[in-house]
């Protein structure tokens, strides 16, 4: 196999059996990003050298060494996620500088299975956004038409797949921060069940919704992601005890004839129809491949969106408060005449955090007030558990539910920058995901007239990733969209 061919985790794993070495793999691959990442902008650090010397390590095990599940393959880190020796700034000024001491503990997993750290990659700033111009690097570029957005937050991460400057990477999903960037950059993008995987290491958006997960190219790569990440960690007091079943045999074993729910009602507003008739051919594929498609309700998903936004940012408000100036990271220069604590607090903050995360922690302290906490947050905690309650209603008539990732396609970059409301309406099928901690993943499941990709979203029962794949796999067989690699594949940055 021609290294200039290789796109998918399986591709390294060939390339590896017939005689290529990790250091040809990872050389491949930081050629590329040197030649493309100019016009897309994925990534916010590469770290070429160090990943050379730890491909070169992997080259040096002898014979009798143990196999290693992602042997060889480079990975792609979101900016939140820590990982020691490398910046790790979730694309903030107030995080200017910071490299950790530590590893998340989904990176010693990777490193445990194999894989390569090739850099570190740009998100909207703390996670806020849907779109990675929230970035104190300024917007990453989607493969497909480098005028639109990758979506976000974990935009450089999807657009890095998707342009095939990495074969895999990792992302983390508050309220579709993984699923709507793998939908606009027509790749695969997995949020697993709340607790699947630790978050010990991830910098905190909103603690009961943050989850990290991955992307790939195919079903199959974002389930040998998974299986290597997954699983109990007692650092993280959310993670879940359950076992981790064998994700990558699931995904050789697609699913035949499963249930899949789709909530038709919810559909009829708000989509657009290029996206409409996309999925509505998507739906058609999983009919003709045996399913039996029933439509269910949802009566209470069009509360998800303002469920939303007032639960994350109550959250986000409580954990950014970390961000003092006092004891790490940035603190704002004061003037000797009046450098007061309450001053030094107010200029840190105010000049280092961007405007969307300012945004958001003063809708989270209103929210948390005295005499709003009980018409606000509570009132949002008992929705939250009216939309699980669907769910589960669903999952005793269904082995899945589908439904669009985003209502439109990627849109042109700016172009919603003036409206924060019609921006967190793109996570209406996301964020229910998210308030009920349910797995889901995002297909490449076609492309609208303008030529963009649209995503298909599967929602599982908890800790149904096993469904989730099978059924990904089923229509992946059929519809194997990721194949098509968009312009930015070939395209060369400035010089």
């Amino acid at each position: 196999m021609e290294l200039s061919s290789l796109g998918t985790i399986a591709d390294v794993r060939a390339a590896l059996r017939n005689g290529a070495g990790a250091v040809d793999v990872c050389a491949e691959f930081l050629d590329r990003i040197a030649a493309r990442d100019g016009a897309i902008r994925a990534f916010t650090h590469l770290a070429a050298d160090r990943a050379l010397e730890r491909a070169a390590a992997l080259d040096g095990r002898g014979p009798d060494a143990p196999a290693l599940p992602l042997l060889g393959v480079p990975v792609a880190i979101k900016d939140n996620i820590c990982t020691r020796g490398l910046p790790t700034t979730a694309s903030s000024r107030i995080l200017a500088g910071y490299v950790p001491p530590y590893d998340a503990t989904v990176i010693e997993r990777l490193t445990a299975a194999g894989a390569v750290v090739i850099g570190k990659t740009n998100c909207d700033e703390f996670a806020m956004g849907s779109t990675t111009e929230h970035s104190v690097r300024g917007p990453s570029r989607n493969p497909w038409n480098p005028a639109c957005v990758p979506g976000g937050s974990s935009g450089g991460s999807a657009a890095a797949v998707a342009a095939r400057l990495a074969p895999a990477a990792l992302g983390s999903d508050t309220g579709g921060s993984i699923r709507q960037p793998a939908a606009f950059c027509g790749i695969v993008g997995m949020k697993p069940t709340y607790g699947r995987v630790s978050r010990y290491g991830l910098l905190a958006f909103a603690s009961s919704l943050d989850q990290i997960g991955p992307f790939g190219l195919t079903v199959a790569d974002a389930a040998a992601l998974l299986q290597a990440i997954a699983g109990p960690d007692p650092r993280d007091a959310t993670s879940a005890g359950a076992a981790v079943p064998a994700f990558e045999e699931a995904a050789a074993e697609p699913a035949r004839n499963p249930t899949i729910g789709v909530p038709w009602s919810i559909l009829e507003n708000g989509v657009d129809a290029g996206v409409g008739a996309v999925f509505t051919a998507a739906v058609e594929t999983l009919r003709g491949l045996g399913a039996t498609i029933v439509d269910v309700p949802l009566p209470h998903a069009e509360y998800a969106v303002p469920t939303y936004y007032i639960v994350a940012p109550a959250e986000a408000s409580s954990n950014l408060a970390r961000y003092d100036g006092v004891r790490y990271a940035y603190r704002a220069p004061l003037d000797e005449r009046d450098a007061t604590l309450d001053r030094m607090y107010d200029r840190t903050r105010r000049h280092g955090f961007g405007d969307e995360v300012k945004r958001r922690i003063m809708l989270g302290t209103y929210a948390l007030s005295a005499g709003y906490y009980d018409a606000y947050y509570l009132k949002a905690q008992q929705v939250r558990t009216l939309i699980r309650d669907d769910y589960d209603a669903a999952f005793r008539r269904v082995d899945a539910v589908a439904m669009p990732t985003t209502p439109t396609t990627a849109f042109r970059i700016g172009e919603r920058s003036d409206d924060p409301l019609q921006l967190y309406m793109g996570d209406v099928f996301t964020a229910g995901a998210n308030l009920t901690g349910l797995p889901a993943i995002s297909l490449p499941c076609g492309r609208d007239g303008a030529g963009l990709p649209v995503g298909l979203q599967l929602i599982g029962p908890a800790f149904g990733e096993e469904t989730l794949i099978r059924v990904g796999a089923a229509y992946e067989e059929q519809a194997p969209w990721w194949r098509e690699a968009p312009p930015a594949a070939g395209a060369r940055g400035p010089e």
